[in-house]
């Protein structure tokens, strides 16, 4: 159970602190506020189609200042994960615009990793086939992430769960899943800032990755009724989060108020 005073915030960003492209009400004074009360901030994206510098260029665009020193995103997640593992040989199922962050790694056959990314500008059923079978050879197959759907300017979008969740079917094995809801990647952030996981609030729009993640990992947790949360509501898989709020702008008052007690 998560004990002690709360002494870091792992935000969300999607859903969270912006929506449709632009910044949601009061955004940037609640992420001012929870910088004067002494927190640690960290935002987490589960983003998996652009690099780190990409997405924080993405989010300056939509009116907010996030450094991609202070972000977590399953592509720095799965850099630390091959830098670590000699003799790795990875068949890639990633966007294109990924190819640089990853042409370090070894990609002859036969692989011992398949890892599977946002990939909707190189799907086709060559590519996954591909994968398909080297997971059949003996490969360990890695997921971005494996989001069920993604929030953009027009709508929902099927995320990347749908490929990972079609490959583990059909060549009957199980991802490693690098970015949200994994216990290691809520782990990991709050690592860099130096404090225990338990000691840590993950505020988010969705129960499925956010909330859940956090839950599992030793956080406490927040939900914002933004976002998904709608969605989410309807199919009744809302509630699990320890506060409920209405958005981001009511968190540095709970958090003043005293979140523990």
């Amino acid at each position: 159970m998560p004990d002690g005073p709360i002494r870091a915030v792992l935000l969300d960003l999607e859903g969270t602190l912006f929506a449709k492209d632009k910044a949601l009400p009061r955004v940037a004074a609640a992420v001012s506020a929870l910088r004067e009360q002494s927190l640690g901030v960290r935002f987490m994206t589960n983003i998996d189609s652009r690099s780190p510098d990409k997405v924080a260029s993405k989010f300056a665009g939509c009116g907010l200042d996030v450094p991609a020193a202070d972000l977590f995103t399953p592509v720095s997640a799965a850099q630390a994960l091959f830098a670590s593992v000699s003799d790795a040989r990875v068949a890639t199922l990633i966007s294109n615009v990924l190819q640089d962050e990853f042409a370090s790694l070894d990609d002859t056959a036969p692989y011992t990793h398949v890892l599977v990314g946002g990939c909707r500008d190189v799907l086709d059923y060559a590519r996954l086939d591909g994968a398909f079978r080297a997971l059949r050879a003996g490969a360990e197959l890695v997921a971005l992430q494996r989001g069920r759907y993604f929030l953009d300017a027009d709508g929902d979008h099927l995320d990347t769960g749908a490929v990972v969740a079609g490959l583990e079917y059909s060549a009957g094995v199980k991802a490693r899943v690098l970015g949200k809801p994994s216990i290691d990647f809520f782990a990991l952030a709050a690592r860099s800032l130096g404090v225990p996981i338990q000691q840590c609030v993950v505020v988010g729009d969705d129960a499925t990755t956010d909330i859940l993640g956090g839950r599992n990992a030793g956080a406490h947790t927040v939900q914002v009724r933004t976002g998904k949360y709608a969605d989410q509501q309807i199919e009744g898989i809302t509630g699990s989060a320890d506060r409920t709020i209405d958005s981001i702008a009511d968190l540095p008052a709970l958090l003043r108020e005293g979140f523990a007690s």
